[in-house]
């Protein structure tokens, strides 16, 4: 019985290591409302848990309706602690942000807000399709 129990410690704790080594990293900013009209959707609203993509995940438009799981890691600016320690959310992919794109992510301000202070304005983000 004891074999067994290591055996599924480990076999759990190889599986939260292998999620944690495919998460995405890189910058988030964010827009304000509304969050229409979008590249993907024109008109049609998706809600407010959205983001624009840059060229590093538009794919072509084939990145629409991707969903993400996003959590901010740090600052990337002088913004003091702008992270809301252990917040995360899922936003959907409605938007194509162009050059200069100053994130990976442009997320809707009501989904910066729920991982990060917006007076931040910018914040490395993990990042994982879901």
């Amino acid at each position: 019985m004891r074999i067994q129990m290591k055996i599924l410690m480990m076999a759990c704790l190889v599986l939260c290591l292998i999620s944690t080594a495919y998460a995405a990293q890189g910058n988030a900013v964010y827009y304000d409302p509304p969050y229409t009209k979008s590249a993907c959707y024109q008109n049609q609203d998706h809600g407010t848990m959205v983001t624009g993509v840059s060229d590093a995940l538009w794919d072509g438009g084939r990145a629409c309706g991707r969903r993400y799981k996003v959590q901010c890691v740090r600052g990337a600016n002088t913004a003091p602690h702008p992270c809301h320690d252990g917040a995360s959310v899922e936003v959907e992919v409605v938007d194509y942000c162009r050059q200069p794109c100053n994130g990976v992510l442009n997320l809707s301000k009501d989904a910066f807000a729920v991982i990060a202070d917006t007076v931040a304005g910018k914040v490395q983000v993990e990042y994982n399709p879901v």
